[in-house]
């Protein structure tokens, strides 16, 4: 693991427990969804806040003046100790701790479903419950069409892969069949 990913995590440890205090975890998560569409859609602003030749003061003002009122203090302060210190460049990695952090906090997990054909919302909704009643969270469920699954689906969740397709199945067969020779 990288110096700036453990960074961005202490970051977002931080945001969680203050926030978690505040009783603003969704608010703030959705917050920090909102900035980082902003920042990745506006190359200029990223280059702006990562320019060297720009005061500090002026990239805080500039986003205090964008944000005030628009999201949360903690979350200002946030991106004013990025920019204080130099490190804006990891507001994506902590954005991405701080959504993991406050679901594993909330008991939310992210279903990744890759199946040749779309889910319809009821086939959604029973993978929802099959895999929360598995892993004791409460699923969302992302389908991502992948030709390449021939029959049945892949779920990933998290860093676990559940592999009921075709190719998996007869990828196990096969493998029984080598241990019994």
């Amino acid at each position: 693991m990288s110096r700036d990913t453990l960074v961005a995590k202490r970051y977002a440890r931080a945001l969680f427990e203050v926030t978690l205090a505040e009783s603003k975890v969704t608010e703030t998560q959705a917050e920090l969804r909102a900035i980082a569409e902003a920042f990745a859609s506006d190359p200029a602003l990223r280059k702006f806040l990562e320019s060297p030749g720009i005061s500090v003061e002026a990239k805080k003002n500039v986003l205090n003046r964008a944000f005030e009122g628009r999201v949360s203090v903690a979350v200002v302060r946030t991106l004013d100790l990025l920019i204080e210190r130099g490190r804006t460049q990891l507001f994506h990695e902590l954005c991405e701790s701080y959504e993991h952090i406050s679901n594993e906090a909330l008991g939310l997990a992210d279903a990744t479903v890759y199946s040749a054909f779309p889910l319809t919302e009821e086939e959604k909704a029973a993978t929802a419950e099959r895999f929360g009643l598995l892993t004791g969270k409460k699923i969302t469920v992302t389908n991502i069409i992948d030709k390449s699954v021939l029959g049945g689906a892949k779920v990933m969740i998290g860093n676990t892969l559940y592999d009921g397709s075709l190719a998996g199945k007869l990828a196990r067969l096969e493998k029984s069949f080598e241990r019994q020779a």
